[in-house]
């Protein structure tokens, strides 16, 4: 097999792995939060590992990390979802560099074009300021992942990068998550209901009133 065509096998492989990723988190018919959370709770240490995992096998393809983070602040809670954010982002960024020095520049720049060519040049030569950047900034995750692991970029200094640079957004948008699960624990709860079903009647008793004035004829002037 010649040069080309082993490129364009890990390309395929790389590729695979991607789709697979993407089936994973996008097809399989996930458990309601509620569910997640339960389970999570009745399984302890062991179900935030899974969790965990979840997460990382999930950023090994186009998933946004936000997403994911404010999913885990609505099923697991604000400090198991931030534990789980950033261990699973450094575990799945981890994987995806291993996974790009492996099979080679000519596979991932085949597979991802001019993007990932882009990335190399930023951070070729300059190290974990650049890589701590990109991973503060909204910069698609995985690819910065695959990018990093076409340059010379030591491997400490790469997880160093990664493991600070995804702490400040992990926090705020597991936050967020948190918050949004709370709310909607409130809403779905009696009470909750009850007001939302006072606020539903008055509403409706307000289009009511604000109809029949309008579609009441006007009387001409100086007529009773």
């Amino acid at each position: 097999m010649g040069r080309v065509g082993r490129a364009g096998a890990r390309a395929a492989v790389l590729a695979a792995l991607l789709i697979a990723a993407v089936v994973v988190v996008l097809v399989v018919d996930l458990p309601s939060a509620d569910a997640v959370r339960s389970r999570v709770e009745g399984t302890g240490a062991v179900g935030l590992v899974l969790v965990t995992l979840g997460v990382a096998l999930a950023l090994l393809g186009p998933v946004p990390r936000t997403a994911l983070s404010l999913l885990l602040g609505a099923v697991v809670g604000f400090w198991a979802g931030v534990m789980a954010s950033v261990i699973g982002a450094v575990l799945g960024g981890l994987a995806a560099f291993g996974l790009s020095r492996v099979l080679g520049r000519e596979a991932v720049t085949r597979l991802a074009g001019p993007r990932v060519l882009a990335v190399d040049r930023v951070l070729t030569g300059r190290g974990f300021v650049p890589l701590l950047v990109a991973r503060v900034m909204p910069v698609p995750f995985s690819l910065t992942s695959y990018a990093a692991g076409l340059t010379g970029v030591p491997l400490g200094t790469y997880t160093a990068a990664t493991a600070l640079g995804v702490v400040p957004g992990s926090v705020l948008q597991v936050a967020v998550g948190a918050s949004a699960g709370r709310l909607l624990g409130w809403a779905t709860s009696p009470g909750g209901l009850l007001v939302e079903g006072a606020v539903l009647l008055l509403l409706v008793a307000g289009g009511v009133a604000w109809w029949r004035r309008r579609s009441r004829p006007s009387q001409a002037p100086g007529t009773r």
